[in-house]
């Protein structure tokens, strides 16, 4: 390839992958809404500002759309826990496990991100969505379990009290005053967001 063209594709491969990357941020709200099966392509190319054709440029049909986001979002959560893990330096791993705790919980302060992996468990009927969601959890998995140490038993109460969490938040379980509702949010902390509009 001459150094011309190189220096014209350059900067368009780099476009598209901002395009990219800014189209996934707002699909995250986007399919949080209303999820895979009910929210059309127009409405993340409205809120992208771009066209629906473009998003099919970037993207393969709106299964891959749902895809990225899906990967965008473990991805997102992988980073946090592992940025919490290692704030705990050289503890052992039910401190580390702690730390990770809080990094997540302070992580889905974005209601979004919630709603999406919500979502996106429920779209698992899609042979892709399926896919992108083991994805997402087997690599949450190996990055707690590398970084903490734990054994596979609390590894797997980790990420059960995640999802725990997930009921807790969206359910608004802290606001609700009867015993059944502290039995199922008891030592469990979560976000203090407010719920979206």
């Amino acid at each position: 390839m001459s150094p011309t063209v190189a220096a014209k594709t350059a900067p368009s491969r780099s476009t598209a992958e901002a395009q990219r990357a800014k189209i996934v941020s707002r699909a995250v709200t986007v399919f949080s809404r209303a999820g895979f099966h009910a929210t059309p392509v127009a409405a993340v190319a409205e809120a992208a500002g771009v066209s629906p054709a473009y998003v099919f440029r970037l993207f393969p049909g709106k299964v891959g759309l749902f895809v990225a986001t899906v990967d965008h979002c473990y991805a997102r959560v992988c980073e946090a826990l592992v940025q919490g893990g290692e704030t705990a330096g050289a503890a052992g791993p039910a401190e580390i496990l702690d730390h990770m705790t809080g990094a997540y919980v302070d992580l889905i302060r974005d209601r979004d991100l919630i709603m999406l992996q919500v979502h996106a468990q429920s779209a698992c009927d899609v042979p892709e969505v399926q896919d992108a969601v083991r994805r997402g959890i087997a690599n949450v998995v190996r990055a707690v379990s590398r970084l903490s140490g734990a054994d596979a038993a609390s590894v797997q109460r980790f990420i059960a009290y995640g999802q725990l969490c997930h009921l807790v938040v969206l359910a608004d379980l802290s606001g609700v005053n009867e015993a059944w509702a502290d039995t199922v949010s008891d030592g469990i902390r979560h976000s203090d967001a407010n719920p979206r509009p």
